[in-house]
């Protein structure tokens, strides 16, 4: 009888897998560590992805201008009010009067407060003949706002001369820009230099003011930064008003009660704001 040969069988083109299957040895399964550690990674990834979408959720819930506030300011004919993109640019109509002529200010609102809840703020500044931007930072933080100073003063080039401000964090990040030899002046509004070393700045008119029932501010920070401002930095302290009155977005989680209505309390902010700049 002839004798079949047995067919070739390469062996070391297959191996026994962990479940007792062969499988190709050039695509040997990765150790139980290897997938361990790929699981870990993907969870990362997944995690830090969460937190991305979660804060930029959070960022972007701001604390809205009151609506009567913005329609009284849209109604009075002695200012013009634009938006133009992240800013907010307030002009006067009129002639302006002459300590504010070619005057003008970038202030940054503070976090998570739209721009246009200090239209209010600033109305009869304005209407006195001051010009001012102000500024949506950016994820509405200014902490983390980078953009160069000329990007908010190119939308008024007729300004000559400028100051920077800020509400809050906006003051915070303000006090960086101000120390800019073409900025003149820094209007801080319930906030305080802990970025930026303004202390050799003799050339610099400041002020900052504060409302003895701001439930925000940190005094003690507040009263360690003033080694790092102007010598001759004013400092006015506004009986009975609030953190949140500086703007106008109704009342501020953490925030005291005011002792004064918004309208008072506006009055007193705008009477301080424009002593300091007939006075720069």
């Amino acid at each position: 009888m002839t004798e079949h040969a047995a067919p070739d069988i390469d062996t070391a083109r297959t191996t026994p897998d962990d479940t007792g299957m062969t499988a190709p040895a050039g695509r040997r399964r990765p150790s139980r560590t290897v997938r361990t550690i790929r699981i870990a990674g993907i969870s990362l990834l997944g995690l830090i992805a969460a937190a991305v979408i979660a804060f930029l959720v959070w960022a972007n819930i701001t604390f809205s201008a009151t609506e009567a506030g913005l329609a009284a300011a849209r109604a009075d004919d002695r200012i013009a009010i634009r938006v133009d993109g992240d800013l907010v640019v307030m002009e006067p109509t009129g002639d302006p009067s002459p300590e504010l002529q070619d005057q003008g200010l970038v202030f940054l609102a503070g976090a998570k407060v739209d721009p246009e809840a200090y239209v209010p703020t600033f109305r009869e500044a304005v209407a006195e003949g001051l010009t001012v931007v102000i500024v949506r930072p950016i994820l509405n933080m200014a902490i983390i706002e980078g953009r160069d100073f000329s990007t908010f003063t190119a939308a008024a080039p007729d300004v000559t001369t400028w100051a920077v401000g800020g509400h809050s964090q906006g003051g915070v990040r303000a006090c960086t820009y101000a120390e800019r030899d073409d900025v003149t002046g820094l209007v801080l509004l319930g906030s305080y230099c802990s970025l930026g070393d303004l202390s050799d700045r003799d050339d610099l008119s400041a002020i900052a003011i504060t409302g003895s029932r701001d439930g925000l501010l940190k005094r003690d920070a507040a009263d360690a930064s003033r080694e790092l401002m102007p010598a001759h930095t004013e400092y006015v302290e506004l009986d009975g008003v609030n953190h949140a009155q500086f703007g106008d977005y109704g009342p501020q989680p953490g925030d005291k009660d005011a002792d004064v209505s918004d309208d008072e309390a506006r009055a007193k902010i705008s009477a301080a704001i424009l002593d300091f700049f007939a006075r720069s």
